[in-house]
């Protein structure tokens, strides 16, 4: 038995703070819904960053959904300050019982303390020193050596504390709304697409050193689309990842739907939901393609597919064979390109994408 454990029926509010990027905020949402199917009477808070944010609103477990704007820094001292005093008089206005902490980030360390929680829970951490471990009253071990996807990870904080999940209970939570399925809804109206087939494809990422080849995606597409299938080609509006779209599609034999950079976050979620699977690499939009229940075929290189890989949904890894991946790196050498991906052949992919077709949406 845990001598430790934590007595839920004795809380009424915890928060839950995730200051991570947009997928790592999207596999904290098991941590919520486990929470509030072991104790349904808590309220249960999120603190993310501002422009991860649509990655956890209409959670169904999150009562309210607190965030930081990164660019408070650059606003200058006063209104960094004044910003920074606001949320702390709003979160202290909660009275949390119990503070949960998923990152290494120093500001839960300082918020657990300053927010006077009973409980405060966080990753037992090298290097840290007394302050971090001092603020905790609970601390929960990562594996070394050996690789934990990161949604178990996430969960570890809850078992820690006495909460198990079911295995029926980890899967992700995504909700698009009603305002982005009507907008995508009108869009694939507009290319013929409402209720129809269609692969979604994704081929960019914010990390270079992720991506694949993009004469390989020309092919890809290329291929897919005399095979008779069709895609609709997603991006994220930033100048490096539209104009890497540019190149794919300026060599295309044939016109492709491209949606890049004119998707939110929930439009996004709402358009994978609707297709027959999602193609990218590891990004946040394979994770929303997951969390939507979209089987997945995905392309990894220098980052490890058993903590990043797609959670719970029918999908295809594609790697190579190169015994250094995963290494973590931002390309070989820090060259920003990665052998491991430049590597991978087309038939590899098209081999995984029409295996995952063949699945369909059955069992992982």
């Amino acid at each position: 038995m845990l001598k430790d454990a934590i007595d839920l029926s004795t809380l009424r509010r915890v928060l839950v703070i995730k200051l991570r990027h947009h997928g790592d905020v999207l596999l904290t949402s098991p941590v919520f819904s486990v929470l509030k199917n072991h104790a349904p009477h808590l309220e249960i808070d999120a603190l993310v960053y501002q422009d991860t944010a649509e990655m956890l609103s209409l959670h169904p477990a999150i009562s309210q959904l607190h965030a930081i704007d990164r660019k408070w820094k650059s606003a200058g001292v006063f209104t960094q300050t004044k910003a920074e005093l606001k949320l702390l008089s709003e979160l202290r206005a909660r009275r949390y019982d119990l503070i949960i902490h998923l990152t290494e980030h120093n500001r839960g360390a300082w918020l657990t303390r300053l927010l006077g929680a009973r409980y405060g829970v966080a990753e037992k951490l090298r290097g840290k020193g007394r302050f971090w471990y001092n603020s905790f009253s609970h601390r929960y071990p990562i594996p070394i050596g050996r690789w934990r996807h990161r949604v178990e990870l996430n969960l570890d904080a809850l078992r820690r504390i006495g909460v198990y999940p079911a295995g029926q209970e980890r899967h992700l939570t995504l909700v698009p709304g009603k305002e982005a399925e009507a907008f995508i809804d009108k869009e694939l109206e507009q290319q013929g697409l409402r209720g129809k087939p269609f692969l979604h494809l994704h081929p960019t990422s914010r990390w270079q050193f992720k991506c694949w080849p993009e004469g390989k995606m020309s092919e890809l597409i290329d291929t897919l689309q005399q095979e008779g299938h069709r895609v609709v080609l997603t991006a994220g509006p930033g100048d490096d990842e539209m104009a890497a779209v540019k190149r794919i599609t300026t060599s295309l034999s044939a016109p492709v739907t491209d949606l890049s950079g004119r998707l939110s976050l929930k439009q996004l979620a709402a358009l994978t939901a609707r297709a027959q699977a999602f193609i990218g690499v590891d990004s946040a939009p394979m994770h929303i393609a997951a969390a939507m229940g979209t089987p997945t075929a995905v392309l990894f290189g220098p980052s490890g597919d058993p903590e990043w890989g797609p959670w719970q949904v029918p999908h295809r890894i594609i790697i190579s064979n190169h015994t250094c991946r995963p290494c973590g790196n931002d390309g070989c050498g820090g060259g920003k390109l990665s052998e491991c991906l430049q590597t991978i052949s087309v038939a590899e992919v098209l081999e995984a994408v029409h295996s995952l077709l063949l699945q369909g949406r059955g069992n992982c």
